[in-house]
């Protein structure tokens, strides 16, 4: 069975940041946030108009057999030059957005693919393949000179569920699907791939294949990897088909080498995924604990049961009362649980009781859709869900009053986790401190837990340097590099290599693979077109 492309909205998507045009925070709004932290501007940055950033002619003209499928248009280029880190955020409210691709392309089919792979590599053109362009590592963006031109391939138009195979719970799907439109074209068959990362509005099936997306489950299936049953990926060396299979002993995986090689190594046009009855039973609590330390060592114990939670979010004080969680200086855990099958009631109460134990203190919880509930659990957890879709425009906002608002993520395990954050928090704060002369706000909350481990996710909020965001900014993400590097924690759990991470990347690799990577990337990309600087040279 076939699924039909699902229309796109007619709301329009900011070029400069992140999501919808009519979603961002007015004027007075900025002030009034940009109030709350020292150090701001006075006003807030205006928006550059496209005809100020300059944007010349394209270096490279279309060729006629792919006019069809590539524009020039200046407000295009400019939306496709970055992704939406704060430095990109930053870079394009100052009118400099970087090198701006010459041309984008939106192709229909694989042979259009295939055949834009081929012109650009006779014309030694870069190819930065783009999703949703939500990258948050300068993922999507090209750096240097060494290309004469710029090709931003735009996979959107290939945005259609192809085929899905109900007794085998299970889907074909383009990678240029968007998240909403990939639920909505799944929606008549009572199945979900329920794979909700933060970015899951203005971003596509295929940039989650191609970096590894974490997503909805705090526990279990927290990756898109655990999804895939087989990808389809067009290189410049020929298209890579796998097998649909539920599991292969066969050698190392084909898939495991497009998974997170962030369009290095192909261009990942298709896969089949594994789906689930869409869950009719919710029910979410949230525990207080006055104690951070004893509220880690109740989410480590509720990771090692068997009660699975869906939703098993450690906010700590801070990042408690900015989302509006808790204003009395506790840390929150927002608990949930799912099921398509029956009630989750009980699996939950058993949740609240293990945090209980540790000294949590549990709101009122309730099912969702049950008229139970309604107390200050379910204030906790409305409170974070809103604020974590609403918090990506409000940092556009502080970033407009000059301010450094940024994230990043990481993950260790146990034994290291509470080190780790601690080291954060000092060592970030105290070099936003010495750079800036006022005082920083570093928040941490987990978002996905494992038997084994937990990935941390912090927030840094303070005053920026006017005129100068970005070396600020890249000089705090060293600090906190290094002290990810000293505590052997990741790079990135969820966020991808991009081009910012790619040294902390190169000192994490073991060597040996990295001769195979790069044996990789000069097989399937010998004219080195793909997304050049991200993962291997």
């Amino acid at each position: 069975m076939a699924g039909t492309t699902a229309q796109p909205t007619s709301r329009t998507r900011s070029w400069w940041g992140w999501g919808w045009t009519d979603a961002h925070p007015d004027d007075a709004e900025c002030v009034a946030m940009g109030a709350l932290l020292p150090g701001t501007l006075a006003r807030p940055l205006p928006v550059p108009r496209i005809r100020d950033l300059g944007i010349g002619a394209p270096a490279v003209a279309p060729p006629p057999s792919l006019a069809h499928v590539l524009t020039a248009d200046p407000r295009d280029r400019a939306a496709h030059a970055r992704g939406k880190a704060y430095r990109d955020v930053v870079r394009a409210l100052r009118g400099r957005p970087g090198r701006v691709p010459d041309l984008v392309a939106r192709p229909t089919d694989d042979r259009e693919v295939a055949d834009l792979l081929d012109w650009a590599g006779e014309r030694g053109i870069a190819v930065v393949p783009y999703g949703g362009g939500s990258s948050v590592t300068g993922g999507v963006e090209y750096r240097g000179d060494a290309h004469r031109a710029v090709l931003s391939l735009d996979l959107t138009a290939m945005g259609r569920v192809l085929e899905v195979d109900t007794a085998g719970r299970a889907a074909r799907i383009q990678a240029g699907t968007l998240g909403p439109s990939l639920e909505d074209q799944l929606r008549p068959y009572g199945l979900t791939l329920r794979h909700f990362p933060q970015s899951f509005e203005f971003s596509t099936l295929g940039g989650w294949l191609a970096t590894r997306a974490g997503g909805h489950y705090a526990t279990g299936r927290t990756h898109i990897d655990d999804f895939v049953q087989s990808l389809r990926v067009v290189t410049p060396a020929g298209t890579n088909d796998s097998w649909r299979l539920p599991a292969s002993g066969a050698g190392p995986s084909p898939d495991r080498l497009f998974l997170g090689s962030e369009g290095a190594l192909g261009i990942i046009t298709e896969a089949w995924v594994r789906l689930q009855a869409r869950p009719r039973h919710k029910a979410s609590a949230a525990v207080a604990f006055a104690d951070f330390g004893r509220a880690l060592e109740a989410v480590r114990a509720l990771a090692q049961c068997d009660l699975a939670p869906a939703n098993c979010r450690l906010l700590d004080a801070g990042e408690a009362a900015m989302a509006g969680a808790a204003h009395d200086g506790h840390a929150v855990l927002v608990l949930g649980f799912e099921s398509a099958d029956g009630p989750v009631t009980d699996r939950l109460r058993g949740a609240v009781d293990l945090a209980r134990s540790y000294g949590g203190r549990p709101g009122d919880g309730g099912e969702d859709g049950a008229g139970a509930g309604g107390g200050s659990g379910d204030a906790a957890v409305g409170a974070w869900r809103s604020a974590f879709l609403r918090m990506p425009y409000l940092r556009d906002g502080l970033v407009r009053m000059g301010a450094v608002a940024e994230t990043f993520e990481t993950a260790a395990t146990w034994d290291r986790i509470p080190a780790l954050i601690d080291a954060v928090r000092t060592e970030v704060g105290a070099a936003a401190l010495g750079a800036t002369g006022h005082p920083a706000i570093v928040n941490c909350r987990l978002t996905h837990v494992y038997p084994d481990g937990a990935a941390p996710y912090f927030t840094v909020l303070a005053g920026g340097r006017e005129g100068d965001e970005v070396a600020l900014w890249d000089d705090l993400k060293a600090v906190a590099g290094e002290v990810l590097h000293r505590h052997r924690a990741t790079i990135t759990h969820h966020h991808a290599v991009g081009r910012d991470h790619r040294p902390f990347y190169d000192r994490q690799r073991p060597e040996p693979f990295a001769l195979a990577l790069r044996a990789a990337k000069g097989a399937l990309d010998p004219r080195g077109i793909l997304n050049p600087g991200v993962l291997v040279d």
